[in-house]
């Protein structure tokens, strides 16, 4: 069992940033691929970053890569997502999301444990 806490969400002007971490406890965080997915209103949940359990794989959605990197920090058991250049489009719920294997994966039913959610607004 993985318990998966968020935070770092909040509100920002557009072309600003934001850094959400995900922090993980219960059995072993490391052995776990990591994901980062977003849900907006009236959306369906939608893939955002991935990560190998190493950390030496990412692989983005289109819509965010250039702007947003996905990294770990397996001694502190924790996953984060550095947002940069934020758009009003990118506001969502984001949750973070993890593997019972290794690999990474793109799809919500890939994943096995969730966060509750933490709020992203990015104003115009």
């Amino acid at each position: 069992q993985v318990q998966l806490v968020e935070s770092g969400g909040g509100l920002v002007q557009a072309g600003g940033s934001l850094r959400l971490s995900c922090a993980a406890s219960g059995r072993a965080f490391s052995r776990n691929a990591m994901g980062w997915f977003r849900e907006a209103p009236g959306k369906v949940r939608e893939f955002v970053a991935t990560i190998t359990w190493s950390g030496s794989t990412t692989y983005y959605a289109d819509s965010v890569n250039g702007r947003f990197i996905i990294s770990r920090d397996n001694v502190k058991n924790t996953a984060y997502l550095q947002m940069s250049s934020l758009k009003p489009e990118d506001t969502a719920v984001y949750y973070c999301a993890a593997r019972s294997i290794a690999l990474p994966g793109s799809r919500p039913e890939q994943y096995d444990y969730w966060g509750q959610g933490t709020q992203v607004t990015v104003s115009s």
